[in-house]
């Protein structure tokens, strides 16, 4: 079994200064410390470096050099697999944006679904409720 992370789970792991904090940490930690295979995808991990470092989203942000070793840290771990696009990736994106309009906010999270249907990961933890709207994924929320 494995199941794949969004970028705010692990922005929220990263900001004391946010409400979800605590939670997001101890889930973080929970699969840290668990043997189910986690898939992170390269959009998800490049995300995370862009926001954690960005003052606009962090009343502190990270340095550069310290998102990157949060990065390091997680693919360090022997369960932890970095995912990206392989051949056939475009047809699959543009058949799953058919299903549903597919614009602004929503192409980087369709980028995403699509990346891990590829992949054949159907458990993503996230906050973002839009990722309901693809079709056969399982989308739970570990700060609730």
């Amino acid at each position: 079994m494995s199941f794949a992370i969004d970028v705010d789970i692990l922005l929220y792991a990263s900001d004391a200064g946010c409400a979800e904090h605590a939670k997001a940490r101890v889930f973080i930690e929970r699969c840290a410390a668990g043997s189910e295979v986690i898939c992170l995808a390269w959009p998800t991990l490049m995300g995370y470096l862009r926001m954690a470092t960005h003052p606009a989203i962090f009343a502190h942000p990270l340095s550069h050099e310290d998102a990157a070793r949060n990065v390091d840290a997680l693919l360090a771990l022997p369960q932890v697999r970095a995912i990206g696009e392989d051949e056939g990736y475009w047809p699959l994106y543009r058949r799953l944006a058919a299903e549903l309009p597919v614009r602004g906010n929503l192409v980087p999270d369709a980028h995403l679904a699509a990346l891990l249907r590829q992949h054949g990961i159907k458990t993503i933890y996230t906050r973002d409720r839009d990722f309901h709207k693809f079709r056969g994924l399982d989308v739970r929320d570990p700060i609730e």
